[in-house]
């Protein structure tokens, strides 16, 4: 089971709004989802279009769960510096693998 943080789309089609959630990367856009961790509604003002549950995002990025790319830019509005420390966990995975691969 692969779990992946997205958006999730609700509302008419001509005005969508969405939830950030937790799902399993099996599941449809729309379908059922394990945890609402935000929400983002793209025809608000900037500031107030959007709100993230941060602390249980890097719960989740903890455990394992990946991230879409366009989650990831409103989290890096919000939280940068939890953006930043996944580019710093990946760049040690990558080095630490180059540097096996030299020793061998």
């Amino acid at each position: 089971m692969a779990l992946v943080i997205r958006m999730r789309q609700q509302g008419a089609t001509s005005r969508q709004r969405f939830r950030i959630v937790l799902t399993d990367s099996r599941h449809p856009r729309d379908g059922k989802y394990m945890e609402k961790l935000g929400w983002y509604n793209p025809f608000a003002p900037n500031e107030k279009g959007f709100f993230l549950d941060i602390q249980r995002i890097q719960y989740w990025l903890g455990v394992g769960a990946q991230i879409s790319p366009r989650v990831k830019t409103l989290v890096g509005k919000v939280a940068p510096e939890v953006v930043k420390e996944m580019t710093q966990k990946k760049v040690a995975k990558v080095t630490k693998r180059r540097e096996k691969r030299k020793a061998k």
